[in-house]
C-alpha cells in the first residue's frame, strides 16, 4: 500500500528488535521524525541471537496455511491474514534483496539469508534507517508512560532521567524470553500503572521437564529420539526430540506447548513407529517368545535410547502385544515448561481485547504495539520472525493513519 506522509511529526519507536526496526523504517520513509529508543547499548540483540542457528527469517509456505500457525486467546480470526498482506514472506525476501542480502529456501521450506548469518542483514538495515533519518537513542530504558494529546515517555539513561513527548508511539519491547537481550518483560509494569490489563507472560517454544533415572540420563543425554509422532489431546506434531538433563527439547514439543500448558498434569503420547500399525509390529515379532524389547530393537529397528525409554516407562514386557501397544501409544508425564528466560519466545502480553484492529491501545490513542508484546505465539521455523515483521509494519502504517487524522 502507498505510504502516507507524516512530514515533521515526531514518532517514538521503543524497542530495537525486528518489529521496532521495521516500524522505524516505515515511519521514517513517510517523512516522520523518528527516534528509536533501545535499553541496551545496541539494537537487534535478540535478532542476532536468533541468527546463531542459521537465521531463519520466514517460511515459504502458502499464506493460507501460514496464517494457521498463529495462536492467541481472543485473537481476531482475520488478523494475521490482514497483517501478512502488509508484509508477507515474499515481500520479506524482496526487502532483503534491496538490502543486498540474498536469501534461499531450504528443503524444509524455511527461508534463510545465503550467508546464514543475521549480522550482515542487521548492519545493512541499520545503515538504511540512518540514511532515512532515524535517530538512535541507546541505553534508554522506558520507565514511564503518560497519555495525553502528545504522549509523554520517561526514560532512564546514563545521564539521568529524560522526559520526551511525541505525536505517536510504537512500542515493540518484546516478550519475556532471552532477557539478556533486553526482552525482559519489565514493560508490563507500565501497563499496570496505567490500569491496562496484561495477560501474564509465560514460556513458549521451550523445553519441558520430566524425571529421568540417573542411569538413563548418563547413557542417553544429548541423544535424539527420531521419527516420532507426538499427540496432546487433538493436537499432533512430528519430528525428533533431544534428551536433555532436565527433560526434552525440540520442534515438536515446542509446537505442542500451547496444548500442554492447558493440562493440569501435562503428558505427551508418543508413537515411536508411526509408519507401522500395531498389528504389523506384532506380526514382525511372530516367532519371539522372550526378550521382547531386545527382539524389537532388531525387528522394529528401535534405537538404544528408545528401548531404554520404553523400559523405563512401561517395562518389563511379557508379550509382543503389550510392547507394540506401548510403542504406539507411550505416555510420558511432564513436570512443566522450562523457565521463560530460557524460552525461544513467550506467550501472554497485551490482550487482543485491549487493541484495535490497527494495533492501537484502545485506552491510549496514539499508542501502538507490535511484536511479542501482543498475546500471540507461533512455532519456530520462520513464523515468529515473520510475525514481528508483519505486526511492526501494520503498527507503523496505522500510526501514519493516526497522524494523518490528528495533525
Amino acid at each position: 500500500m502507498p505510504l502516507l506522509s507524516a512530514d515533521g511529526q515526531t514518532v517514538a519507536v521503543v524497542g530495537g528488535g525486528p518489529a521496532g526496526l521495521r516500524a522505524a523504517e516505515i515511519l521514517s520513509a513517510a517523512g516522520a521524525v523518528v527516534t528509536l529508543y533501545e535499553s541496551k547499548r545496541s539494537v537487534g540483540r535478540k535478532f542476532l541471537v536468533a541468527g546463531k542457528g542459521g537465521f531463519n527469517i520466514t517460511h515459504s509456505e502458502d499464506l493460507v496455511t501460514f496464517v494457521t500457525r498463529y495462536r492467541g486467546p481472543g485473537q481476531p480470526s482475520d488478523f494475521w491474514e490482514q497483517a501478512l498482506a502488509r508484509f508477507n514472506n515474499q515481500k520479506i525476501r524482496g526487502w532483503a534483496a534491496r538490502l543486498e542480502v540474498g536469501t534461499f529456501v531450504a528443503r524444509n521450506g524455511r527461508v534463510y539469508p545465503k550467508a546464514l548469518k543475521a549480522a550482515p542483514l542487521l548492519r545493512a538495515w541499520v545503515r538504511r534507517l540512518k540514511e532515512q533519518g532515524v535517530s538512535f537513542a541507546v541505553k534508554h530504558r522506558l520507565v514511564g508512560l503518560k497519555p495525553g494529546k502528545r504522549l509523554q515517555l520517561t526514560f532512564e539513561t546514563e545521564e539521568g532521567t529524560l522526559v520526551e513527548t511525541h505525536d505517536a508511539v510504537v512500542l515493540a519491547l518484546g516478550g519475556g524470553s532471552w532477557p539478556q537481550t533486553g526482552s525482559d518483560g519489565r514493560w508490563t509494569t507500565l501497563f499496570s500503572q496505567n490500569e491496562l490489563p496484561i495477560s501474564p507472560l509465560s514460556a513458549a517454544n521451550c523445553g519441558w521437564e520430566c524425571d529421568w533415572p540417573a542411569d538413563f540420563l548418563e547413557a542417553h543425554e544429548g541423544q535424539a529420539l527420531k521419527n516420532l509422532v507426538l499427540t496432546v489431546g487433538a493436537e499432533e506434531a512430528r519430528g525428533e526430540l533431544v534428551i536433555t538433563r532436565y527433560g526434552l527439547e525440540g520442534g515438536p514439543i515446542y509446537q505442542l506447548g500451547p496444548a500442554l500448558r492447558t493440562m493440569k498434569e501435562p503428558a505427551l503420547t508418543i508413537d515411536f513407529k508411526p509408519t507401522f500399525t500395531e498389528e504389523k509390529l506384532i506380526a514382525k515379532m511372530e516367532s519371539a517368545r522372550r526378550n521382547f524389547l531386545q527382539e524389537a530393537r532388531v525387528r522394529w529397528k528401535l534405537s538404544a535410547e528408545v528401548c531404554s525409554l520404553l523400559e523405563h516407562l512401561a517395562g518389563p514386557f511379557d508379550s509382543a502385544e503389550s510392547l507394540a501397544r506401548i510403542a504406539k501409544r507411550c505416555s510420558l508425564p511432564l513436570r512443566g515448561p522450562r523457565p521463560i528466560a530460557e524460552a525461544i519466545s513467550s506467550a501472554g502480553g497485551v490482550p487482543w481485547s485491549e487493541l484495535t484492529s490497527e494495533l492501537m491501545v484502545r485506552q491510549i490513542p496514539g499508542l501502538f504495539v507490535a511484536g511479542e508484546m501482543i498475546d500471540w505465539e507461533a512455532p519456530t521455523g520462520g513464523y515468529l520472525m515473520q510475525g514481528c515483521f508483519s505486526s511492526g509494519t501494520l503498527a507503523a502504517q496505522s500510526a501514519l493513519d493516526y497522524l494523518a487524522t490528528h495533525s
